[in-house]
């Protein structure tokens, strides 16, 4: 069983235009709607890659709606939380003179606290045995910094293995509860470890030193055009470190928008099916790569992956 969270989806839209200018009556081209929201898009990912999992969202107002009936066109399974606000709306923008991508995201609606324990308690009163639960995304409005921390007490209450991809506060108390898996970038990493930023050389250590203070106990860390850096605990009795990048293919990118959410679906396919790490670490920088060669919100085709990876694994 795969379950994901994602606990600020929205209803994306996507679109092209020549130019934008400030201003001026911008007419675009019709939009493209997809369900959004990170665990919502490792649920796509996962069932492009052959497998199913449930995805579990909020959902409120016309917009929840419309974003329920998105969920059930992609044919993934779900169980939608009814909440009072309206589920929020996301826009991408596509400058075709220029090649240049604009990314609009609203906050999404403000929870209640009653809200915040309604989904708690839905977690905990799950009757199946959950094997991973992927936490993607941002937090909304209402919900306080150490939630996250409040789900990694509860997966590891109930052995669940726990796969991590959120930013700033709510990652640095999660990990202080333990995790199974995180994807930070750069960026998130400096953070984690106090500092401003992290030459390529210095990545390693960093992510080690999360490790070793019970963070976690797999970090996929994502360089960007440099590929990734998988970095595990250390085997002693093997006397080796725990520890590869993969590069990632060079492609013509039209888009960033569910990279990291593709990514982090082919990891956890990869885990579910028994793959190695450095197989996991593979597919997930695929799939990532693959979603940036398609506008908009569309992620990956699985073909594009099969052709990366085979690539990759030269």
């Amino acid at each position: 069983m795969i379950l994901t969270l994602t606990l600020n989806p929205a209803v994306d839209a996507s679109t092209t235009i020549d130019r934008l200018v400030p201003e001026h009556k911008l007419r675009c081209e019709t939009a493209r709607y997809d369900p959004g929201g990170g665990g919502i898009n490792v649920s796509k990912a996962l069932l492009r890659l052959g497998t199913k999992s449930l995805a579990v969202f909020p959902a409120g107002g016309a917009t929840g709606q419309w974003l329920e009936q998105l969920v059930a066109e992609q044919g993934i399974d779900y169980r939608v939380m009814p909440m009072a606000g309206w589920t929020r709306q996301s826009f991408v923008v596509l400058e075709t003179s220029t090649g240049q991508q604009f990314r609009f995201s609203l906050p999404g609606p403000t929870w209640s606290a009653a809200e915040g324990e309604q989904m708690l308690n839905s977690l905990r009163d799950f009757s199946e045995p959950i094997d991973y639960l992927v936490v993607s995304g941002s937090l909304p409005p209402g919900l306080p910094p150490d939630y996250c921390a409040a789900i990694a007490q509860l997966a590891k209450e109930r052995n669940i293995r726990l796969v991590l991809d959120t930013s700033g506060e709510p990652l640095k108390r999660a990990i202080q509860e333990g995790t199974f898996l995180l994807k930070p970038n750069l960026g998130e990493l400096a953070s984690l470890v106090g500092v401003d930023k992290l030459e390529l050389e210095e990545v390693e250590e960093a992510a080690r030193s999360v490790i070793e203070q019970g963070g976690c106990e797999l970090m996929a860390v994502s360089l960007g055009p440099a590929g990734a850096l998988l970095v595990t605990k250390e085997n002693r009795r093997e006397h080796r470190r725990g520890s590869f990048r993969v590069p990632a293919p060079t492609v013509k990118k039209q888009t960033t928008v569910g990279a990291g959410d593709s990514m982090v679906g082919g990891m956890v396919f990869a885990l579910s099916q028994g793959y190695s790490y450095e197989e996991m670490l593979r597919l997930g920088v695929a799939c990532g790569t693959a979603a940036t060669m398609n506008p908009g919100t569309e992620l990956f085709h699985k073909d594009d992956v099969e052709r990366l990876l085979r690539w990759i694994s030269r």
